[in-house]
């Protein structure tokens, strides 16, 4: 049975996708890239009677980190991330906060490393290190539940743009043929913005 509820906000400047997964079962709730507007989020973590665990990082772009602070701070629970995204986390220049607003910076409660399996809200987590947005982008697979949380990496018939700091199309050329589209064809992708799409389709039909 699917333990997997899944709701999503569209926030920030840009329409990001923040991600609220919680389990079924127990009602522990992962919060992935809180992108801004924490009050909105919180109301919506209560209409789903979630109990927060953690929140999760795809990349540590100004978009997608908006929110963090205020909602660990409100819930007591970590901010995770990829170890390789430290330097655009903390930098307001490489996180892009300098751009729009004051600029700022934020450390995570523990950062990843590629390929760590991870059990976080009863949910099987696999961290996939998927460069080319940014030097330290991830993404999530949840293999018990066939899903990913593609971040900034993979689109509907698209990819994140490469020319950021720390961004390389070389990268995400490798991080699309070598590590996304290994995983199975069925796997349903949640990207950062815009709509879901799957592995399959994007294997037949991405320019990339």
């Amino acid at each position: 049975m699917n333990q997997l509820q899944l709701e999503t906000l569209v926030l920030g400047p840009v329409r990001t996708n923040c991600y609220l997964a919680k389990n079924r079962s127990s009602g522990a709730l992962l919060i992935l890239d809180p992108a801004d507007r924490a009050d909105d989020i919180v109301r919506k973590i209560t209409a789903m009677g979630g109990k927060p665990e953690a929140i999760l990082l795809t990349h540590g772009h100004f978009d997608h980190i908006g929110a963090a602070m205020e909602l660990k701070t409100r819930y007591g629970i970590p901010i995770y991330a990829l170890d390789k995204e430290q330097e655009v986390l903390s930098d307001p220049v490489k996180n892009l906060t300098c751009w729009y607003g004051s600029g700022y910076g934020l450390t995570a409660d523990r950062y990843f490393t590629d390929g760590e399996e991870l059990l976080l809200a009863g949910f099987a987590v696999t961290v996939l290190h998927t460069p080319g947005h940014t030097i330290g982008s991830t993404c999530y697979y949840l293999s018990g539940e066939k899903v990913l949380f593609s971040g900034d990496t993979l689109f509907h018939c698209s990819v994140g743009r490469t020319d950021f700091p720390t961004g390389s199309m070389g990268d995400m050329h490798r991080s699309l043929h070598e590590t996304l589209f290994l995983l199975p064809d069925e796997t349903d992708v949640y990207p950062g913005h815009e709509a879901p799409t799957t592995i399959q389709y994007e294997k037949r039909f991405n320019p990339y």
